[in-house]
């Protein structure tokens, strides 16, 4: 009997990093590098310490899944700051069980697919910036929602919101693309929040003030 599985090949690195990372990374070390030739001590140890701390922010660890027909895992790392039903979203029409993860800059910020099928529909909303961790963030900040549709025809909705540093939204699947769960899809640069919308008659496994992985903690579980 399987307990994990792999959704994504194991990486070849000790520390990999995310690709969408190596532009900040490589600014910040050239610009250090650059204070280390001109000889300015303290310049240098703050560029040196923002390289080193960039790199922690894009950090892409691997993650085994856990196996389980009708578990649902975290989108994100981060908090738990909302879990309860709403009668309606903008992605799914009935009520949901809705479930957000806030992350903040010490977090990983690799996205991850929570279910497995198919990508039905990828919609880009521009929007504020507000703080991730409020409630109004849902509606009012930048997002992306992604709808998928699992093989049993169960539809749900995995939404990525900018914060208020969090500038950039980066998702890589397209309607039409199969996935896995545990799957990496995207991520969001420098803090910001993953909203979770499953059917209202899901089992949620989390509460407020939980901390979660993305890929490994399962959030709920579909009928």
């Amino acid at each position: 009997m399987k307990n994990f599985v792999w959704s994504d090949p194991p990486g070849q690195t000790a520390y990999p990093v995310a690709k969408a990372g190596y532009p900040f990374i490589f600014a910040a070390a050239f610009a250090t590098a650059v204070f280390a030739l001109l000889g300015l001590v303290w310049p240098s140890v703050i560029g040196l310490a923002a390289t080193l701390g960039i790199c922690c922010f894009f950090r892409d660890p691997d993650r085994v899944i856990p196996y389980s027909e009708t578990g649902v895992v975290s989108p994100a790392d981060g908090r738990v700051v909302f879990v309860d039903t709403v009668p309606e979203n903008p992605y799914i029409e009935g009520p949901s069980l809705k479930v957000s993860v806030f992350m903040s800059v010490f977090n990983v910020h690799v996205n991850r697919v929570p279910f497995s099928g198919t990508i039905v529909d990828v919609l880009y909303h521009p929007g504020k910036f507000f703080s991730a961790n409020l409630d109004k963030a849902s509606s009012d900040n930048e997002r992306n929602a992604v709808v998928l549709e699992s093989s049993q025809g169960v539809r749900l909705c995995f939404v990525q919101i900018a914060g208020l540093i969090a500038r950039r939204i980066i998702c890589y699947v397209q309607p039409g693309d199969p996935v896995t769960k545990g799957q990496r899809f995207g991520l969001i640069c420098f803090g910001s929040r993953l909203d979770l919308y499953l059917p209202s008659d899901a089992t949620p496994c989390v509460r407020v003030g939980d901390r979660v992985k993305g890929g490994t903690s399962v959030l709920g579980h579909l009928k």
